[in-house]
């Protein structure tokens, strides 16, 4: 059973519904499973509490 961890900033959850649903599909057709044998996990982080080069996401804003 694959289990795939999405770790991104807040996102939209339409846009949510879809990219498990696109990553999903991936792995049926990748490795010949059924939809139900696929986990996907998102973890989201607030921007700030991540960084890109040494600056906090929240201040790039």
């Amino acid at each position: 059973m694959p289990i795939v961890t999405v770790l991104q900033g807040p996102r939209d959850t339409e846009l949510k519904r879809d990219l498990v649903a696109r990553i999903t599909d991936a792995f049926v057709d990748a490795y010949k499973i059924p939809a139900d044998s696929v986990q996907v996990w998102i973890q989201e982080t607030a921007p700030e509490n991540w960084s890109v080069s040494g600056k906090l996401i929240a201040d790039a804003k």
